[in-house]
């Protein structure tokens, strides 16, 4: 017996929207949805139906689009990997934050579960270190995204 049928990277990314608006504004109406994921509303309404089909959004002819509780638990799985993978490139790799945004939308959908929290707990590692308290491999990798360059490795040699 198998399980639900997973979503499209597009069903994900109206459970987003849905979420985002109503954290935003209160509401999610088809023209803010259109509007946030470009798309026509005829295409927001196709979506919202075969979402409530799935049992993850409320959404009655001319209404709001409102998440079950299913339809929040994805939404936020969702949100969660975007922004481990946002924070993963400006913060790690320094990549311009418009350019993370549109990179990690792409990227949420297609990393595995393990990949995720693997990239959440290294997320957590490098955090850990105050600035001034980096690791040696950590100021060496910030210095190569920032230049190109590598620091020569000093290995230390013990005499027994």
């Amino acid at each position: 017996m198998s399980g639900p049928k997973p979503l499209s990277s597009n069903m994900e990314d109206y459970l987003e929207a849905i979420a985002t608006l109503k954290k935003q504004i209160g509401v999610a109406r088809v023209k803010d949805i259109g509007r946030l994921l470009n798309v026509k509303n005829s295409s927001v309404t196709a979506a919202l139906n075969t979402l409530s089909d799935a049992g993850l959004v409320r959404h009655e002819r001319y209404g709001c689009a409102d998440l079950t509780e299913q339809g929040e638990i994805l939404a936020r799985d969702v949100i969660a990997r975007h922004d481990t993978l946002v924070t993963f490139l400006t913060k790690i790799l320094g990549v311009d934050s418009w350019v993370a945004e549109m990179d990690a939308c792409r990227m949420e959908h297609s990393m595995s579960r393990e990949g995720f929290e693997r990239l959440a707990k290294f997320i957590d590692f490098v955090a850990a270190y105050p600035e001034n308290e980096k690791p040696e491999w950590l100021r060496n990798l910030d210095h190569y995204m920032k230049t190109g360059e590598r620091v020569q490795c000093r290995i230390k040699k013990y005499n027994r």
